[in-house]
């Protein structure tokens, strides 16, 4: 049953080769078919989503309104025009879990503020199962988003995360832009102690999925580059060691 005064925070498969009904359990895929409005990053992908989950739709008439990192905050409130109207709503991500890494916070922020009801529906998210896949401390673990791009800063970010997770025994996960993948892990392996833990996640659930957990001594001796996909980077450092 849907709740007219609903934000449903609806997940997305992480893989383009991904069907929905791979990554979304069946009361999911009903409560997606349900809705009628809904706020994503694009409309357009949005709508490809909305199709290959047998939407009744016309997929064409339905209401996409855009949140995206552009966004002013002054227009986020009016986003939640449906939930006002009595109508429930859905935040659809790019890939993955909506408002995790993702401009669709804001707009579960507002939700909270006017007294909507918030409800996470099951499905994807690659951090977690990033995470699952890497054999790394998965009792405590932080997500520090995406790293700074100048050498200089991006060194010394990778460097504060190796000492956070050597004195916490904290897995360190983190991301990038797909293109910028083989420049971070270049970065990793320059930088980190040799006996620091790395793992990188590409393309998960997707037909060329791979998951690699090695220290940065093995990652040196034998190097695979992530490409151009998708991926999740995370680190445990060692309680001790020299910095070598």
């Amino acid at each position: 049953m849907t709740d007219p005064a609903a934000l449903y925070l609806v997940p997305v498969p992480l893989a383009a080769d991904a069907a929905p009904a791979a990554s979304l359990p069946a009361p999911a895929m009903e409560r997606v078919r349900a809705l009628r409005d809904f706020v994503a990053e694009n409309a357009r992908s949005a709508r490809r989503f909305l199709a290959a989950c047998g939407h009744p739709g016309p997929i064409a008439e339905i209401g996409i309104a855009v949140l995206d990192e552009h966004s002013r905050e002054e227009d986020i409130p009016a986003l939640l025009a449906p939930l006002r109207e009595g109508r429930p709503l859905g935040l659809v991500s790019e890939a993955g879990a909506p408002a995790v890494a993702d401009p669709g916070a804001r707009l579960v922020a507002a939700a909270h503020r006017e007294g909507f009801r918030v409800v996470p529906l099951v499905g994807p998210s690659s951090i977690l199962l990033a995470l699952m896949a890497s054999g790394l401390e998965g009792q405590r673990f932080r997500f520090a988003g995406y790293l700074p791009v100048p050498a200089a800063e991006r060194a010394a970010a990778i460097r504060e995360l190796e000492t956070r997770s050597a004195a916490t025994r904290e897995t360190q996960v983190f991301i990038e832009t797909p293109y910028r993948n083989d420049a971070l892990l270049a970065d990793l392996l320059a930088t980190c102690r040799e006996d620091t833990r790395l793992s990188v996640a590409a393309e998960l659930t997707g037909a060329g999925e791979s998951v690699r957990t090695a220290s940065v001594r093995e990652w040196r001796a034998h190097p695979a580059q992530p490409g151009k996909r998708p991926a999740i980077f995370l680190l445990l450092a060692a309680a001790r060691g020299p910095r070598r």
